[in-house]
């Protein structure tokens, strides 16, 4: 093997491994909280936070669109996954950043949305996520803020991504998507819950 061949060898084999160390750095959860534009901008501000994606989960026709997701007619609900560095954020601190950006309080709702599609929800990966989840909701009804919680905590299933109009919509469409947000009283509504 020519001085070449070794370097390109050697540089192909640090780029995989940097490549897989990336990956091993990162993880997933799957949020749901109502319209999934407003979901993936909270969740973007949120320091360690590397990506969220704007989808559907927790139904049950493969491949789903907007329309028919919206229509109420395929069980999912609009969900985000969020994409993260678990060496800066914990999954439960995403699980309590969660809460205080969502109304756990309505069932098959959020703000201005109804419907199914709409309703609040954590999709666990794993054992220890589910016990983080069940852990979070039941401390929040201990503190007596809540008498019920109607967000749903179930095991994670297929998560598809939404169109590509929807993915950031809040960073290409900013004067639709504030009046959007405003109108619909999100953000009044969980300061009046969280205050």
């Amino acid at each position: 093997m020519n001085t070449r061949t070794l370097i390109r060898s050697l540089l192909a084999a640090t780029l995989l491994s940097a490549a897989t160390l990336a990956q091993a750095a990162t993880a997933s959860a799957v949020f749901a909280g109502g319209c999934f534009w407003c979901i993936e901008a909270d969740f973007e501000k949120l320091p360690g936070v590397l990506s969220v994606e704007s989808g559907y989960t927790a139904g049950k026709t493969a491949n789903p669109t907007y329309e028919q997701v919206s229509a109420g007619r395929t069980g999912h609900t609009e969900a985000v996954r969020v994409n993260y560095d678990p060496a800066k954020v914990a999954y439960a601190q995403l699980v309590e950043y969660f809460w205080r950006h969502i109304d756990p309080t309505v069932k098959d709702q959020q703000f201005c949305d109804r419907g199914s599609q709409y309703r609040s929800g954590i999709y666990w990966g794993s054992d220890t996520e589910r016990q983080v989840a069940e852990a979070s909701r039941d401390a929040l009804l201990k503190t007596g803020r809540f008498k019920i919680i109607h967000t749903e905590l179930a095991p994670a299933s297929p998560f598809y991504l939404a169109e590509d109009y929807h993915q950031d919509y809040y960073k290409k469409n900013e004067v639709r998507y504030s009046y959007y947000r405003y109108s619909c009283g999100r953000d009044a509504r969980v300061k009046s819950l969280w205050q």
